[in-house]
């Protein structure tokens, strides 16, 4: 075996490996974004502790982290803070139905890279006495084989995770859906959405 053949062989291991590492990784615990209390009210005006025209409200923003829309919502984010302080701006990835077949592929990539390197072994243990033609095939050109596998299995699981999801909630109410509308809302669009949504906050005393 040549080092041609290593390469071949080895930089689909390796990044498939890499894509098992990252699928099974559990994601960073979320930190709980909480707004600074005031330094500057006054001890004789209590009912004036939050005047934050976004204080009490909560933005959720589902986004397709695969479909790279986190620049987006990040942007997005930025805006609705800034333009209504005190606002709880929630980035989360969408919950696509077909992620559970995507954790699929990976297993799948495996076991056909296994299977070429092992097959003659593997296929008397199942009871198959003789390996089928195809399994000659991809034998041939093992090489070529597993890269092609692993190039396939990648973009499967891309497909199967990509929504294409840009959903944005305002106090558990859908204010704009990019699957409904098949685009992204517009900065000024989203912020009059919003305001149109939000409670007024309250403010003790006030009655």
């Amino acid at each position: 075996m040549d080092k041609t053949q290593l390469i071949l062989l080895g930089l689909p291991i390796f990044l498939l490996c890499s894509d098992l590492f990252n699928l099974f990784t559990p994601p960073p615990p979320k930190s709980q974004h909480q707004s600074p209390p005031s330094i500057s009210e006054t001890l004789d005006f209590p009912a004036q502790k939050s005047t934050g025209v976004g204080y009490g409200n909560t933005v959720e923003i589902n986004f397709c982290i695969s479909c790279s829309y986190k620049g987006t919502a990040v942007s997005m984010k930025k805006m609705l803070e800034s333009a209504f302080p005190g606002l709880d701006v929630v980035l989360a990835n969408y919950p696509a139905p077909k992620r559970i077949l995507a954790k699929v592929v990976p297993v799948a990539q495996v076991g056909v890279i296994g299977l070429i390197m092992g097959g003659e072994q593997i296929f008397p243990m199942i009871g198959i006495a003789q390996p089928p033609a195809w399994y000659h095939s991809l034998r041939a050109n093992r090489f070529g084989s597993m890269a092609s596998t692993w190039l396939l299995g990648n973009f499967l699981q891309s497909f199967l995770q990509s929504s294409g999801a840009f959903e944005v909630s305002c106090n558990g109410e859908l204010v704009f859906s990019k699957l409904k509308e098949g685009r992204f809302p517009g900065e000024i669009e989203l912020r009059d959405l919003i305001s149109g949504t939000m409670t007024k906050p309250f403010v003790t005393g006030s009655y």
